[in-house]
């Protein structure tokens, strides 16, 4: 008997743990045989309050009950965290066509994201987001990173350039993070989380996200006065904001069921395309693609926010690399024992100067100091503007971290001159000229081979190297006095001239 009655404790023990293994788990619940471990590890042990109850099948059919059996590829990943209300009408039908009508394109767009789906993915079921919101680039950028709007959006989540300052997404010289995988995705996801704090509602959070939180408030507020409904479907907006979220919810049909779309997907797999890889110096990206073994184009792939041939480790201290590379780099760095790791570095310029000048200081070419550092022609450089030049086989430190965060280039209007000559007014010197025009004098006297203190006679032509626009500006009195005298000689006086219309009698 006594065996009986510790086979049938045993029994209710393994029944109280099969009711428990498939519900959420209860953090309220603090059981005082839980260990630390325990808790790390995700094992808390769940207790049923009251007699237990069976599943019904309204409960079995709903995403109540976890599946037993991990998803195929990541499409099946991402549909089993689809959490947003389904939006239902004639443009959402519309756009379903529209993508279902184009299986190039929904192809290219398909196998690009391939790179990028995983790590949001994850990072919407981090934050317990839904992960209809992995699809959202589809419609911003079509997942091209290195997307630009006619706005200046820039990036995959297509961030503004003010509120990519907001969420921290430098924008320098060297790297433009709203281009970055990890940042502009944290950033993107930040912002989403807190519209949907402001409106409570995924459908508003997203027309917020396209069109401006202010702007749905204002709408918001404006039908509530009117009386009239606050849901998206209800607000009066502009026609993209209008389409932004059937856009989505095609994409999300499709992603759900391709077959009724006749669309293939792509196979992605539901494991990481990339890894993060510290980087403690200075680097050329040339170097890091040849020892990773890949091509510089799957390099900036995954690491697009950089604008130049360099990576300056004070600014971006991890790159990304698929996941196979990523240890082949780390052994092939290990390996290396000569040589430098960057053959660029950054020089600040001391004063406002020509790209010539600035070229022949950092021992370049011209035209390879412009082309490096995007710099226009006809334009100065500005004094402290951070140039990515040589870097000499003597230095040996790397850019600063103020630097490689702050640089910027700014650039000037190039003053172009040209010769032409001015009349003297009666009395006037070499002096009184410098100063009419802003030159020096030492130049009027230079360019007319005459004394500082020279005296010029009325009327007589003065050699001067003016600005363009100047230029035109000094010509501009004697056009508009020659006009002047012109109708003056043409017009009808009170002293005797013939007006031009006589009355007769």
């Amino acid at each position: 008997m006594k065996f009986l009655h510790i086979a049938s404790l045993l029994g209710m023990l393994w029944l109280t743990g099969c009711a428990t293994t498939g519900g959420a788990p209860d953090t309220a619940s603090n059981s005082p045989n839980e260990t630390p471990t325990s808790r790390q590890a995700g094992h808390t042990p769940l207790i049923p309050k009251g007699p237990l109850q069976p599943i019904t099948a309204a409960n079995a059919s709903s995403r109540e009950v976890a599946s037993l059996s991990a998803p195929a590829d990541l499409w099946d990943r991402i549909r089993r965290g689809f959490a947003m209300p389904d939006l239902q009408n004639d443009l959402v039908q519309d756009r379903e066509q529209w993508y279902a009508s184009r299986p190039d394109y929904m192809q290219r767009m398909t196998e690009r994201s391939s790179k990028y789906l995983f790590h949001i993915v994850e990072e919407l079921e981090r934050r317990g987001m839904p992960t209809e919101l992995a699809l959202l680039p589809y419609i911003e950028s079509a997942f091209n990173p290195q997307a630009v709007s006619s706005a200046k959006a820039a990036g995959m989540w297509q961030f503004m350039p003010a509120t990519g300052n907001y969420f921290d997404l430098k924008q320098n010289a060297f790297r433009d993070d709203r281009r970055d995988v990890l940042a502009s995705t944290r950033a993107a996801l930040d912002y989403l989380q807190k519209l949907y704090g402001m409106f409570g509602d995924w459908h508003l959070a997203l027309a917020a996200y396209n069109w401006g939180e202010g702007s749905v408030g204002r709408a918001i507020a404006r039908n509530q006065k009117a009386g009239l409904g606050t849901s998206y479907t209800d607000l009066n907006m502009p026609a993209e904001t209008r389409l932004y979220v059937p856009k989505l919810q095609a994409v999300k049909n499709i992603v759900a069921n391709p077959d009724a779309f006749k669309t293939e997907l792509p196979l992605i797999e539901n494991h990481p395309y990339f890894q993060t890889v510290d980087v403690t110096h200075d680097i050329d990206v040339s170097l890091v693609a040849s020892l990773a073994g890949i091509r510089e184009a799957d390099f900036k792939a995954l690491n697009p926010s950089f604008h130049k041939p360099v990576i300056l480790a004070a600014g971006t201290p991890q790159i990304l690399l698929p996941w196979d590379n990523a240890k082949v780099f780390q052994r092939n760095l290990e390996a290396r024992s000569e040589g430098q790791y960057a053959s660029w570095t950054v020089w600040s310029a001391p004063s406002t100067m020509t790209v010539a000048e600035a070229a022949r200081r950092t021992d370049m070419s011209e035209n390879d100091l412009r082309s490096l550092n995007n710099i226009p022609p006809r334009m100065l450089i500005k004094a402290g503007s951070a140039l990515i030049v040589p870097r000499s086989a003597t230095t040996r430190q790397d850019v600063s971290s103020h630097l490689a965060d702050n640089g910027q280039v700014a650039l000037a209007p190039e003053i172009v001159t040209r010769r032409t000559s001015v009349r003297a007014a009666k009395g006037e010197t070499v002096a009184s000229i410098a100063q009419r025009y802003k030159v020096s004098a030492a130049n009027v006297a230079d360019w007319n081979d005459v004394k500082l203190s020279a005296a010029f006679k009325a009327g007589q032509q003065v050699v001067m190297y003016l600005p363009v626009r100047q230029i035109a500006a000094a010509a501009q009195p004697r056009v508009q006095a020659r006009s002047s005298a012109s109708k003056t000689a043409s017009a009808p006086t009170r002293r005797g001239g013939t007006p031009s219309k006589v009355r007769r009698r």
